[in-house]
């Protein structure tokens, strides 16, 4: 039976300006919280948590809008809004920031509304620790805390990371980001130690190589979906962790391997536009589509 339990989802929200080899684009809607909701929200109820200065764009407001996204908790305030600009090498394997103007984003604390901080599950986007903590405990009657993080975090702030890794059920975390942390370049032991570290489930993305999924003693690799051309990789990760917890809000008694699945079907969009526009562009029944294409190459013999 189908819940649809609301998902209340903290982090950035921003405008990105990016250099591809299939194109530049500049000043178009970015951000960990924005890739999240659009992601998300084509399955499930969505509240978003940030902050955007008064010069972010109509347009953003009418996506967030045309998701029924709930933007109650969106902080507008005097100043300019957090700017990225990135370049990708050609293959896609590097990426370089050429800038980032924090804006009203520097000194962002969210703010919950009192009524919200009870939503059942809960996406702490890539932020700084000490705000994910703040947040966590909040909302710590939530049935899911999900936790992203990035390698600055961990450069930075290592003892504090810890502690939300300490507050959240879940963490998703890409590979070089968990060998960074646990300093385990297999990724097996690495998953075994940040399980040590608190979270229940450990779900570490692997890019093109899928996903794998930690939970207790059981391990398993997902595959992605084969997209034909990867436009811009930009929100991949934040896209992954709307399509997972998306199944968390579908599913009562949710299976964690299916809830990968859905993450990696959700990524799969993202790549293939700049911006959210293939994430705003896909349907329920072409999402479902590629969760059912995954889960038949899981069933193919030699699959990881």
């Amino acid at each position: 039976m189908n819940i649809y339990k609301p998902i209340l989802a903290v982090g950035s929200i921003a405008l990105d300006t990016l250099e591809t080899v299939h194109g530049n684009r500049n000043e178009i809607l970015g951000g960990s919280a924005t890739y999240f909701a659009a992601a998300a929200g084509l399955l499930a109820p969505v509240k978003l948590v940030g902050v955007v200065g008064n010069d972010f764009p109509q347009a953003g407001w009418d996506l967030f809008q045309s998701r029924s996204i709930n933007t109650d908790n969106v902080l507008r305030q005097n100043g300019v809004t957090f700017r990225w600009g990135g370049r990708y090498s050609p293959d896609y394997s590097t990426r370089d920031t050429l800038f980032t103007e924090l804006g009203v984003f520097e000194n962002f604390q969210p703010e919950i509304n009192e009524t919200d901080k009870s939503t059942p599950l809960v996406f702490l986007g890539n932020i700084q620790p000490d705000l994910q903590s703040n947040v966590a405990c909040e909302t710590s009657t939530a049935e899911y805390i999900v936790m992203d993080t990035m390698n600055l975090w961990i450069d930075l702030f290592p003892e504090k990371l810890r502690e939300v890794f300490g507050l959240a059920q879940i963490l998703l975390i890409n590979h070089e980001e968990a060998e960074q942390v646990t300093g385990k370049s297999d990724i097996g032991a690495a998953a075994t130690a940040l399980l040590d570290a608190g979270p229940e489930i450990v779900v570490i993305k692997q890019g093109a190589d899928g996903a794998y999924l930690a939970q207790g003693d059981y391990r398993l690799s997902v595959p992605v979906y084969p997209v034909d051309k990867v436009i811009d990789p930009t929100g991949a990760g934040d896209s992954f962790a709307g399509g997972f917890m998306a199944y968390l809000s579908l599913h009562a008694n949710p299976d964690f391997l299916d809830a990968v699945v859905f993450g990696s079907a959700m990524a799969s969009f993202c790549v293939e536009g700049f911006s959210v526009e293939a994430l705003m562009s896909a349907t329920k029944e072409n999402f479902y589509h590629r969760v059912a294409t995954i889960k038949e190459a899981m069933l193919e013999p030699n699959n990881g």
